[in-house]
């Protein structure tokens, strides 16, 4: 949970970000290989496909704001690539795949903190909405559309996890947190051997 506190704007936007990677980070937790790259539900999502995607977004996020949102038009096969980031390729491990996104989630939040919101830019197209051209906007659109995408991708994999062992992810993070037992939670022990055990 991200407390309440006076933060500022940025600071804000990067605490509700960060929260949901968190639950995305979390919700691989000791997990077996096979289970993290498992695909219970009717869509081709993983866990671990999850997190490599989220990871590859950070990236280009960085690279946007780094850009002020100025970026280079869909090149052909694009959408193949961005299809294909949701899956392990051969030789790819989970582990690789966590480190990845702990350094692309690190840099990521930071970016979001020294934002400017109230700072004029342009959104970049969104083809796929019928959006081809960049349109003006106050950063702040692009910095909330953040905070929806992390949230669409944590709960999926909140999801899966449920589909998986029944756990939600909510309990994971607690426990990674170092919650102590209460009424309302009971810390999660994971089996020696799963991913970060």
């Amino acid at each position: 949970m991200f407390a309440p506190a006076l933060h500022d704007e940025a600071t804000s936007l990067a605490g509700y970000v960060d929260v949901q990677l968190s639950g995305i980070r979390a919700a691989v937790y000791g997990l077996t290989e096979e289970q993290a790259s498992a695909r219970p539900c009717r869509s081709a999502l993983s866990i671990i496909g999850i997190i490599k995607h989220t990871a590859d977004g950070m990236r280009g996020v960085i690279r946007n704001l780094e850009n002020d949102l100025r970026v280079a038009p869909m090149k052909p096969g694009d959408v193949e690539r961005y299809m294909a980031g949701f899956a392990l390729v051969e030789g790819e491990t989970s582990e690789a795949v966590l480190a990845e996104f702990d350094a692309a989630r690190e840099a990521y939040v930071a970016a979001i903190r020294a934002s400017e919101p109230d700072a004029e830019t342009v959104a970049p197209p969104a083809p796929w909405h019928g959006i081809f051209e960049q349109r003006p906007i106050r950063l702040r659109y692009y910095l909330l559309h953040q905070v929806e995408e992390m949230a669409r991708h944590a709960g999926h994999a909140d999801i899966i996890r449920e589909q998986l062992d029944g756990l939600s992810v909510q309990t994971l993070q607690l426990t990674l947190e170092g919650q102590r037992a209460n009424d309302f939670f009971q810390p999660y022990v994971p089996a020696p051997g799963t991913i970060g055990a």
